[in-house]
């Protein structure tokens, strides 16, 4: 090959895809600080105007280092398992950050069709420049808020929804309300599943009046969380579950094998079924639209 040939052929290949560098980033919303994970070589912690929001280990998309990331995962492959066709998935994620969640289902579910709704256009960029997230149509970053976006869905297009948004450590309240749950059972096709990651105070507050909102729009619901945040003794995250098919009742097999599998890792969880979400949620009242 000539010397020409090379030259030609160097100047069309294409760039190598830069990678995760550490630093901070200027984003369309504020401040993205992206940090290596000094306990983990080669992992990297994003925090979004100062609060951890995701972690990703570029090599491995199975490993989730969010605790109530890994209840996330738990819950939705129960409920694939038990319910929906897991080589057809589609799959809607309210909140991008750094796409851990999706990663690991297209790791997981490798013919699942995901979308990842994200507020901030910079950081959907630096996201895609970073990781090595699958391109279109197995997964889209859609950039808007999501609740507009969840709006303008068509009905029974998603099997799975999963809402992890904050505004600093707060979800915003319209996708707290009533009125958003039925929004999202909607656009969920039957069978399909509602999965949220509610962050909360010690009263619990938060979590109560949302699982009351799920419990109107929806026939099952359920919730994952550790011991000492359900006896209200500290600040975390309860996942919450609904759908229109049946999530395992206490006692189940379902159940049983949904609980051994949240033993595991270094922050074990409890699962809570319908019966208990009744008793936990008596009282409290729904937040609503206006």
């Amino acid at each position: 090959m000539s010397r020409a040939s090379r030259r030609s052929r160097a100047a069309t290949a294409p760039a190598a895809p830069p990678g995760p560098v550490a630093g901070s980033y200027e984003i369309s919303t504020g401040t993205a600080e992206l940090v290596p994970d000094a306990y983990a070589p080669g992992s990297w912690v994003l925090h979004v105007n100062g609060v951890p929001s995701s972690h990703v280990d570029p090599e491995h998309p199975e490993r989730l280092d969010f605790e109530y990331m890994r209840w996330i995962a738990a819950v939705v492959d129960a409920h694939v398992g038990a319910h929906l066709d897991a080589d057809r998935l589609r799959i809607l994620h309210l909140g991008g950050g750094a796409c851990s969640l999706a990663r690991y289902l297209a790791h997981t579910r490798p013919t699942a069709r995901q979308v990842v709704v994200e507020l901030d256009a910079r950081l959907a960029e630096l996201v895609r420049e970073w990781f090595d997230l699958p391109r279109a149509p197995l997964l889209r970053i859609r950039v808007g808020e999501a609740r507009a976006v969840t709006e303008s869905l068509s009905p029974a297009t998603r099997d799975v929804v999963v809402r992890d948004v904050f505004a600093g450590a707060v979800t915003p309240e319209p996708l707290t309300t009533v009125g958003f749950a039925r929004h999202v059972e909607r656009v969920l096709a039957p069978g399909g599943l509602y999965v949220l990651n509610c962050g909360d105070t010690r009263d619990l507050a938060g979590a109560r009046a949302e699982l009351a909102a799920l419990s109107e729009v929806f026939e099952h619901v359920a919730a994952v969380a550790d011991p000492a945040m359900l006896k209200g003794r500290r600040y975390g995250n309860i996942v919450l579950a609904a759908s229109s098919a049946p999530l395992p009742p206490a006692g189940s097999p379902g159940a049983a094998a949904l609980a051994r599998e949240l033993l595991g890792g270094a922050v074990p969880a409890q699962y809570k079924d319908a019966a208990w979400a009744r008793s936990f949620t008596a009282g409290a009242a729904p937040r609503r639209d206006g």
